[in-house]
């Protein structure tokens, strides 16, 4: 009795944890770049209303995303600009850090918050250090929050 007692509560912290998680919808697009995808973030805020970024999925330019690079560690070939991993539902969604992810072709993807740019924007680097391709279009970012089960 006590094994199933505490298999059905074991059950119920993980299905608390799959709960804890928060899905979002995203698009992102510029000169020569469309991405789109969704997040699994934690379900509560931290500093200025940002969630932690846990998961992303989707496609760049065709290319299927291949994983979400770590906070505080740089894209490949965006060395000295680590990301954080963070979104918010007010405008500027990202910020200056921004999300970065790898791709299943070898690229990789960095959408910002360029606060220092003149005007501020969106911006996405786009690096390929294999093939020696780096840039860094002005981007539209939008997501929201995915409604539903």
């Amino acid at each position: 009795m006590k094994r199933i007692f505490f298999l059905c509560l074991g059950a119920a912290m993980a299905a608390g944890d799959a709960e804890a998680a928060m899905q979002w919808r995203w698009k992102c697009a510029g000169p020569e770049f469309e991405a789109t995808g969704e997040f699994t973030t934690e379900d509560s805020p931290g500093k200025d209303g940002f969630y932690s970024i846990t998961g992303v999925t989707g496609q760049a330019n065709g290319v299927a995303i291949a994983g979400l690079q770590p906070a505080k560690t740089a894209i490949p070939g965006n060395e000295g600009w680590p990301v954080d991993n963070l979104i918010r539902a007010e405008k500027p969604q990202l910020s200056p850090g921004g999300f970065g992810f790898a791709l299943a072709d070898g690229s990789f993807a960095n959408p910002f918050f360029g606060e220092h740019f003149d005007p501020p924007g969106f911006f996405a680097v786009v690096a390929n250090p294999a093939r020696n391709i780096w840039r860094e279009p002005r981007v539209d970012f939008e997501a929201v929050r995915s409604v539903g089960p």
